[in-house]
């Protein structure tokens, strides 16, 4: 067959084979929307500063670091990780202070703030991938089954990639009473997965939206987006400012260091408890991801310089995504926040705490890993950022 209408069928037949993991793109009004932002320029999002979103650096030396089998070995705990066996038994009763925090693994925390529940990137797949046979798969269950969790009143996410939006974790809580605040292009995916439009709540950066009493803010972050074949950066991603009568919450999602912090710690804070990425951070993408001292930093500049609340390092130890040694994130983190005197908590999954109260802050992680190095006790941190080598172009998204 020639001709034009041949050409129909077989586009038919490919976006039949895209899988659903993959989301949906924006339109009609949502794509006005999009072209409208001022954070929208160039036919993509822009990030608040400068950034390289693709990994920078040699091939060949990213190949040597990721694939050799000693850097592998250290990429994994070396037992079970020591998930919190009651969490719905200690999650059962309001918390006492009006504000309780539980970290179910990776960057999916359950925070309960002045009465109401907030759901941030939650995460229960098997993998983070859009394939249920490949990609990276859990280190740890998760503490508890997602439909054991209770009502939820707010699930909010941070931006597209596999590991904070997951499919079958967004199908099963589109099956509830929730509803979502995302950044603007990513209530496409959720409407393609099963959400009603009207659960959807879709903001730009520096935009609000008042739910059940508690106001949910989008704040700039520096990062990128991206689900298919393709990253059209058509998708925003941010950190969220929760704010109930009585307590601060921020969440980071996934970022790299901008001077970005202070000014929302200015507008925002300060807080009583921040949610920081702290892991896959590498010297080959220094700029979309932060290391534990950028992280710690992050969080004093959103608390006005000096320490103050309490952060909860996320992102880390529960998929392998970066050539660092599994446990570092949050030995590092620790090591920062002694050197900063920043309280900061260190719970296992699915070990809820009050950020008011007693803070888990045992070293869980040390019997389960190799020997780490700590190069910033003895001197300054080695630098991250290498001279630009050429882009890599690395399949998957971080």
């Amino acid at each position: 067959m020639t001709g034009a209408g041949s050409l129909l069928p077989l586009r038919s037949r490919l976006r039949e084979l895209r899988p659903d993991a993959f989301g949906a793109d924006s339109k009609g009004e949502r794509w006005a929307r999009i072209l409208g932002s001022p954070n929208f320029a160039d036919g993509v999002f822009q990030n608040p500063e400068g950034a390289r979103v693709r990994p920078s650096g040699s091939t060949m030396e990213f190949a040597k670091q990721f694939f050799a089998k000693e850097q592998r070995l250290r990429r994994a705990p070396m037992g079970t990780i020591p998930v919190h066996p009651t969490t719905l038994a200690d999650i059962a009763e309001p918390a006492a202070g009006g504000l309780r925090l539980t970290w179910m693994g990776h960057s999916s925390v359950l925070a309960e703030i002045d009465g109401r529940r907030v759901l941030f990137d939650p995460v229960w797949g098997e993998r983070c991938s859009p394939f249920a046979f490949a990609g990276p798969k859990r280190l740890h269950p998760v503490p508890l089954p997602l439909a054991a969790l209770g009502p939820v009143d707010v699930v909010v996410i941070s931006h597209d990639h596999y590991d904070h939006l997951d499919l079958p974790t967004i199908r099963a809580l589109a099956r509830t009473s929730t509803v979502f605040a995302v950044p603007l292009g990513v209530g496409a995916h959720l409407e393609h997965w099963g959400v009603r439009p009207d659960r959807i709540h879709e903001l730009d950066w520096n935009e609000a939206v008042e739910v059940e009493g508690i106001t949910l803010t989008a704040t700039p972050a520096r990062h990128f987006c991206g689900r298919g074949l393709r990253n059209q950066q058509h998708t925003l991603w941010a950190s969220w400012v929760v704010a109930g009568p009585d307590h601060r919450i921020y969440h980071s999602g996934d970022t790299g260091y901008f001077s970005g912090f202070k000014d929302i710690g200015a507008a925002h804070g300060p807080f009583d408890a921040t949610m920081i990425q702290i892991g896959a951070y590498s010297e080959f993408w220094p700029d979309i991801h932060m290391t534990p001292a950028e992280g710690m930093r992050a969080h004093l500049d959103l608390q006005g310089g000096a320490p103050h609340g309490v952060l909860l390092p996320i992102h880390w130890a529960t998929f392998n995504l970066a050539p660092h040694a599994w446990a570092e994130p949050g030995e590092w983190t620790r090591d920062a926040a002694q050197e900063a005197e920043q309280a900061a908590a260190f719970p296992r999954p699915g070990e809820p705490f009050e950020p008011g109260g007693e803070l888990p802050t045992a070293p869980w992680w040390q019997p389960l890993s190799a020997p780490l190095d700590h190069p910033w006790r003895a001197s300054a941190a080695p630098e991250l950022t290498p001279e630009p080598l050429g882009e890599l172009d690395l399949a998957g998204e971080r």
